[in-house]
């Protein structure tokens, strides 16, 4: 697959599946023009790595092998993002911020299962 010509599909996809988590996920100290930024924002940050950088780093390793450690770096990169952003915010409600930072995370399980069924019926092989 041509990693270059996926990577904008898969950026789009990827904004449409995660930010309606993160506009009902997230705290209610985010504004919902700041819930939306972050659905654009945290993704553009981590999805060229996921999907350019890690794939020929760990060439030589398993699919398996590079799942874990793409599918950890994102939502950690995320959480760690969103915190050195917003975690002002939440200085007396650390509940918001767990809150948060768990819909960060639901929200790139949610993204990756969506792709892992979108890969089970062939429809990368359009970018080969």
């Amino acid at each position: 697959m041509s990693l270059w010509l996926f990577l904008p599909f898969g950026y789009l996809l990827t904004i449409l599946i995660e930010t309606p988590v993160l506009v009902v996920g997230l705290s209610r100290k985010i504004s919902l023009r700041q819930k939306l930024f972050c659905g654009a924002w945290l993704t553009a940050c981590t999805y060229p790595i996921v999907v350019l950088v890690l794939p020929t780093l760990l060439a030589e390793f398993s699919r398996g092998f590079y799942l874990i450690i793409a599918e950890t770096f994102a939502p950690v990169a995320e959480c760690l993002l969103f915190w050195m952003i917003y975690g002002e915010n939440f200085r007396d409600d650390k509940r918001g911020l767990l809150r948060s930072l768990l819909a960060i995370t639901l929200a790139n399980l949610l993204s990756f299962a969506v792709g892992e069924i979108i890969g089970a019926s062939g429809f990368y092989q359009l970018f080969s």
